[in-house]
């Protein structure tokens, strides 16, 4: 039966006939002052009145939300989301975990039909396509056969998946990336469901999910365990947050990009410390923004720190529906129900926001980001400057100018003009690398076949026009293309050390760069489709060519790259790059021409042409106008019909995968990919107390900004490592070993290589990477070898951590692979939001030190024996526990620390050991 304890239900017309919904203006009329209200509340508020039970939600939590203040609170709201969006790195071990409740269930005696999402679910595969053919015409079809070839038996397991489980849809590889097919497709703005219609909202189980709210829709990124509780009814809890208003005034100047105005965003955002907060747009200069344009900002709100970065619905949001082929009762809908529930963008100036920060878009400036952080704002005209004084204060490199370097004399001496016809030797046969080496700084000629080029510290080895962020913004994607074009008018061609590639978010893309011809020049330059995935964006860029990677890791060259992403953390892109600069996918163009970072593309040429005419950025760049022209005659709403229109039929090799008809998946002891999860075998159906962490060691003693690129396993990983020898002793070649997020579903592989990034800098060990001090014996091992030893011998594991721990991606694995490891608790000066949860949701203790104090102040080694006690009775949210550190002298070190737990629900769930404990024991009750 249908709550409505404020009398509040009212009918609203549609095509469907009339549909319910939960008034927010009945509200206002009854003196509740819904205007003043941002609108990402109000969608919160109307989640409460719908969803409410009085038992999950509460009459307290609908009056939370009503009384919304501007000022910080401690006060727990919970949240269901009409959906949940997969990709298939988190999507995996998501179906695992739901698939392993099954397998419990059945061996409880209980009918493991019962356990199914109880919500729509769509996962889509796009994060498996690895860059190991790039520039040819070839190349995205090799791309795709290789990555069928080692991710056919993960394949296999969702398309069993979807057979078995309702409300369970799978978009197959090749078709786009998630949150570009969530924005152009998925994405309705409001919902029609059982009679109802409300806002559309979900989460995802990518920390990019906000870029839906550029199309008027709340949703976040949270941990794979986090959806799979949603997934199975239950509510997300969370702090309230603050809104952070972002007011826009003034318009673009001309020659910079909605890739200039996002990266100054997060500068400006980061700068303002939003993390944890929403933050929601306004102002006069959101006139002018497209929906690409904001979902752009929107795609970037983790990068900003915050949850959400919301666009209200309004005139915009509709015309990008229609250009995007939306049924147009629905169209009518979502104007109807936004206009009518108070959720339409008007009358902003009303709304009290917990603080406000402007930014005149007039004053952006083309810009570039990096090298190792997104927030790190470089603008364009400073570049070649910055990148020389980087190279000498992160590198110890003293910075040359290419004019008074001394590689080009070698190149000079004779040879490289070797007959092709030896092309069938091997690479190592033909190549041939000299090293120059002044004050510092690494000049290295490479000679291979009939080819010789000199790299140096700040050559560009990767160039890629990559990740949803831009490559759902038509005028950037239309603007790179005409940038190719004029390029190739001009005789200009890529330097032969890059690596390019074109990763669009979603076919469509290569549909308007056809039709506007534009795809064949970016070929010309190399940049051709190599898959529709994230491929360099999530560290997918593949293996460098031979005698790149060679020249580099023999001469431990600083090496770049250049990409269209979101990311670029330390090791992120490839291993063996360490500077990795974002951009708009225009600027990645220029400087794959250009071959290098150190370079002044506002006043040195980009090249030569064949007459030796110096050709300029400015000779190049495109105009508004043209960009625009194009525009208008290639974007259609048909290409949209075509593309999605087929958008779950999937290619042949999808077509022919043959899956298991089984509702209990049969595990097969011989899979190195699927496993069933550990964490739920013979679960007890009645829940201990907490225990207290007595004599803890620390396994790692880490610094600030920790990131869950540096926990979770990503990427490539070598055969010397634990995950490398794992797979070995099964007999897996290591040209098949695939990445560790492939092997997702399998917790053997995970667990060896949680903590094991090789930029990882644990203090308790001499060298970077996944090693530590084993205690007391003083001998260093790997952090997995080191963990096998102290769970044998019964010793709880610590992390200590600095400020920001846990950054970046919604990565359940950096939970998973840490409460595998014998990890305990976590002690951190600060946490991002979504890593804090997961702790939780896997049964690890988050604790944070008393304001000021870390374990610097405290005078921690790491080598200390650490009790923490207060857990096992009277747990209450941030509860402050008692901590003594031992060292080793036998001085004791007293301190508090505060049990991240910051709800009575989030306690439950740490008490039953995580999330899906307690919903299992749930199950197993009922």
């Amino acid at each position: 039966m249908t709550k409505d304890p404020y009398k509040i239900i009212k009918k609203l017309p549609s095509s469907k006939g009339d549909l319910s919904y939960w008034s927010l203006e009945e509200l206002q009329k009854q003196g509740y002052p819904i205007n003043k209200l941002p609108f990402s509340i109000r969608i919160l508020l109307e989640n409460t009145l719908r969803n409410f039970d009085d038992f999950a939600i509460t009459k307290e939590n609908i009056e939370t939300l009503l009384n919304w203040k501007p000022e910080p609170s401690e006060k727990d709201i919970p949240y269901k989301p009409a959906r949940v969006l997969m990709q298939d790195f988190t999507g995996v071990p998501a179906v695992v975990d739901i698939a392993s409740l099954r397998a419990e269930a059945v061996r409880k005696g209980k009918n493991p039909e019962k356990i199914n999402p109880l919500i729509p679910v769509d996962l889509v595969v796009d994060h498996s396509v690895q860059v190991d053919y790039f520039g040819t015409n070839y190349s995205y079809k090799k791309n795709v056969d290789v990555e069928y070839k080692r991710n056919g038996e993960r394949y296999e397991f969702l398309k069993w998946a979807q057979k078995s489980f309702n409300n369970f849809s799978v978009v197959p590889p090749g078709m786009g990336i998630c949150h570009q097919v969530n924005l152009e497709y998925l994405a309705q703005g409001v919902i029609s469901r059982d009679g109802n219609v409300f806002p559309d909202t979900l989460v995802g189980t990518d920390s990019h999910t906000p870029m839906v709210n550029g199309i008027g829709v709340v949703g976040w990124g949270v941990g794979g365990i986090e959806a799979e509780a949603a997934v199975l009814g239950q509510p997300i809890n969370f702090i309230m947050p603050e809104v952070v208003g972002l007011r826009l005034t003034g318009e673009l100047p001309l020659g910079t990009t909605a890739t200039d105005m996002v990266l100054t965003i997060t500068e400006l955002l980061r700068r303002q410390s939003v993390v944890g907060k929403f933050v929601e747009v306004f102002g006069p200069g959101l006139d002018g923004l497209s929906v690409p344009d904001r979902a752009t900002i929107s795609n970037m709100s983790p990068e900003f720190g915050c949850t959400v970065t919301y666009f209200p619905i309004d005139d915009r949001t509709l015309d990008y529906m229609k250009r995007t082929n939306r049924d147009e009762a629905q169209i009518k809908l979502v104007e109807s129900y936004a206009k009518a529930n108070m959720l339409w963008r008007e009358n902003e100036d009303e709304i009290n926001y917990s603080s406000v920060v402007e930014l005149d878009l007039s004053t952006v400036e083309p810009t570039v980001s990096g090298p190792k952080r997104p927030q790190d704002k470089i603008l364009l005209r400073e570049f070649k400057q910055k990148f020389g004084s980087l190279l000498k204060e992160v590198h110890g490199r003293e910075y040359i100018p290419i004019e008074k370097r001394e590689v080009g004399r070698w190149l000079g001496e004779g040879g490289g003009n070797q007959p092709v016809e030896n092309s069938n030797k091997s690479v190592e046969g033909d190549l041939e690398i000299k090293t120059k080496v002044k004050n510092g700084l690494k000049s290295v000629g490479v000679k291979l076949h009939n080819e010789e080029f000199a790299l140096y510290d700040g050559s560009i080895v990767i160039a890629a026009i990559t990740s949803c962020t831009n490559t759902s913004n038509p005028s950037v994607m239309i603007g790179a293309g005409l940038i190719a074009k004029k390029a190739r008018e001009r005789g200009l061609d890529v330097k032969p050390w890059v690596k390019t590639s074109l990763a669009p978010g979603s076919k469509v893309v290569t549909d308007y760069l056809q039709h506007a011809g534009l795809l064949e020049d970016l070929e010309a330059l190399r940049f051709h489709v190599v898959g529709y995935g994230c491929t360099s964006c999530i560290g997918n860029s593949g293996p460098l060519p031979t005698h790149i990677a060679k020249a580099v890791e023999e001469n431990d060259l600083v090496v770049a790259s250049v990409l269209s992403g979101n990311r670029n953390f330390e090791a992120r892109v490839h291993p063996q790059v360490k500077m990795n600069y974002l951009m708009s996918p225009m600027l990645v163009v220029a400087f794959a021409l250009a071959g290098r970072v150190d370079v002044d593309l506002n006043n040195e040429p980009l090249g030569y042409d064949p007459n030796l005419e110096p050709v300029y950025l400015k000779d190049l760049w495109p105009s508004n106008e043209e960009i625009f022209e194009v525009s208008q005659k290639v974007l259609s709403p048909g290409d949209y019909k075509k593309s999605y229109g087929e958008i779950f039929e999937g290619n042949e090799q999808w077509r022919q995968l043959k899956a298991p008809e089984d509702k209990v998946y049969q595990w097969s002891d011989h899979s190195t990919y699927i496993k069933e999860a550990p964490f739920f075998n013979g679960i007890s159906e009645e829940v201990d107390e907490p225990k207290e962490i007595l004599e803890a060691r620390v396994l790692l003693k880490l610094g600030d900004s920790i990131t869950t690129d540096h926990i979770s396993p990503a990427g490539s990983f070598s055969p010397k490592s634990p995950a490398g020898k794992y797979l070995l002793d099964k007999g897996v070649e290591q040209a098949m070993f695939n990445s560790y997020g492939s092997r997702r579903g399998n917790d053997e592989i995970m667990v060896r290589g949680t903590f094991a990034n090789v930029r990882i800098k644990n203090q308790l060990a001499t060298k970077e990477g996944g090693y530590t001090t084993h205690m007391p014996s003083g001998e260093e091992m790997t952090v997995f070898d080191a963990s096998r030893k102290y769970i044998a011998d019964k010793v709880p594991l610590l992390v200590l951590a600095g400020k920001e721990y846990g950054s970046g991606s919604s990565r359940d694995w950096a939970a998973k692979g840490t409460t595998l490891l014998g990890i305990k608790g976590v002690i951190a000066e600060s946490y991002e939001r979504i890593h804090r949860s997961n702790l939780v949701g896997m049964g690890v203790l988050p604790m944070q030190y008393a304001k000021g104090q870390s374990a610097a102040s405290l005078g921690l080694t790491g080598k200390e024996l650490i009790s923490i006690e207060g857990i096992n009775e009277g747990l209450t949210p941030l509860k402050v526990l008692k901590a003594t550190a031992k060292k080793e002298d036998g001085s004791i070190v007293s301190f508090d620390v505060v049990a991240r737990l910051d709800s009575l629900i989030e306690i439950e769930y740490y008490k039953n050991g995580g999330i899906l404990h307690y919903v299992l024991r749930q199950f197993l009750k009922a």
